[in-house]
């Protein structure tokens, strides 16, 4: 689900982790299963396992066209 500016929240870790391969420029960001070995391959372990998770496939294929942004944490 995105937020009134479009952009598709997603955890901290994972969005760093996505960014970083998308910087690294190794493969299209479309190919979630490359983007999921590379983020491992770069030490972003939580967005590995985010993006192998079948939940999250929707998420970010609209994240991919819509932008990410950092979920807000809700802290007791």
């Amino acid at each position: 689900m995105s937020d009134a500016n479009g952009k598709v929240p997603i955890p901290p870790e994972v969005l760093k982790g996505i960014e970083a391969v998308r910087v690294s420029g190794r493969t299209n960001m479309l190919d979630r299963n490359a983007v999921a070995a590379i983020a491992l391959d770069l030490g972003h372990v939580d967005a590995a396992f985010w993006l192998d998770d079948k939940a999250n496939r929707k998420t970010y294929a609209e994240g991919v066209f819509r932008g990410f942004r950092e979920e807000k944490t809700v802290t007791p």
